[in-house]
């Protein structure tokens, strides 16, 4: 199924935004990596910076302790065009990649840790989930440069974020992360090639792994289209995996047995993440990056509710 939906604008002006949390009062919190900083738009429009992490913060999720914790990416280099800024790989002032906390009722932002289990350190984290228990499942996408770029890898964090515990590497190009609603399967889109990947949940921080030809230890569960890159992701109440489509412009919607159900197009080659808010969270917000937009729209089934919403202060 494809269709057209009406947007409506949030937030406009942006500096390629990307991770929006709804909040309960109706605002967005976001980052925009070109200025690395953390932005909140309130119900009336009106935009405020509320944290400069420097660096680029990437992906936010909200813990148990009411804080955000950001997946900081150490920074991209931009290519300026018509439309906006576009992504062209790992700039001169690359500072490193690093998972953070960050409190909204203070704007303090801490480092919790650069390096994991492995003695490798953290490249590009991109995207984080936090699960019912405080446990912080990121991935980091890497680096690319002019002539190579990093394997990625999907990484643990425990409740008392003692550890960075490497739970699947290589895999190329990890971007966005979920759980499904009973929090057994772990879902993670591969940029390149548009693939989305199932890791079944062991226990904290484990993976049942797939052996050969499995290169990750997951389970491929759908490959898209035409030229098709994906970006972040959310998921459905009925478990419905709804991924931000680059290039084509859009959220495929797919089935948790790898079905794409629908397609939803959007006015931006740069459609990189999607949350979900309003009443019965059948509201999509929808970040179009390069364009510079936050943009919400009507979603005909309910998003997965988060964790911990109602620790947040204001």
């Amino acid at each position: 199924m494809k269709h057209t939906a009406s947007i409506t604008d949030i937030a406009t002006g942006l500096r390629f935004p990307e991770g929006p949390v709804v909040m309960a009062d109706g605002s967005v919190v976001f980052v925009e990596i070109a200025r690395q900083v953390i932005s909140r738009v309130g119900p009336d429009g009106k935009k405020t910076v509320v944290a400069s992490p420097g660096g680029g913060p990437n992906g936010l999720a909200l813990g148990p302790d009411g804080a955000f914790y950001v997946a900081n990416n150490g920074g991209f280099a931009f290519v300026e065009e018509e439309k906006g800024p576009r992504v062209s790989g790992q700039p001169e002032d690359y500072s490193g990649g690093r998972i953070e906390r960050f409190d909204l009722r203070d704007g303090s932002v801490r480092e919790l840790g650069r390096i994991s289990n492995s003695g490798f350190g953290l490249r590009g984290p991109n995207d984080l989930v936090i699960d019912r228990s405080g446990g912080i499942w990121f991935t980091d996408f890497g680096k690319r440069r002019k002539r190579d770029l990093d394997w990625g890898g999907v990484y643990w964090m425990p409740p008392d974020h003692s550890e960075i515990r490497e739970v699947a590497h290589p895999v190329l190009t990890p971007n966005g992360i979920g759980l499904s609603p009973d929090e057994k399967t772990l879902y993670v889109a591969q940029t390149e090639g548009a693939k989305l990947w199932a890791f079944d949940i062991a226990g904290p921080g484990e993976i049942r792994k797939q052996g050969f030809p499995s290169p990750n230890g997951g389970r491929l569960l759908h490959t898209g289209r035409n030229y098709q890159r994906y970006d972040s992701l959310a998921v459905e109440a009925n478990g419905n995996i709804c991924v931000a489509t680059l290039i084509e412009g859009g959220i495929s919607v797919i089935s948790p047995d790898g079905e794409c159900v629908e397609f939803v197009p959007m006015p931006d080659h740069y459609t990189t993440n999607i949350a979900f808010g309003g009443e019965n969270l059948q509201t999509a917000y929808i970040t179009l990056s390069q364009t510079g937009r936050l943009v919400s729209m009507p979603w005909p089934r309910p998003g997965l509710p988060l964790n911990f919403l109602n620790k947040v202060g204001s």
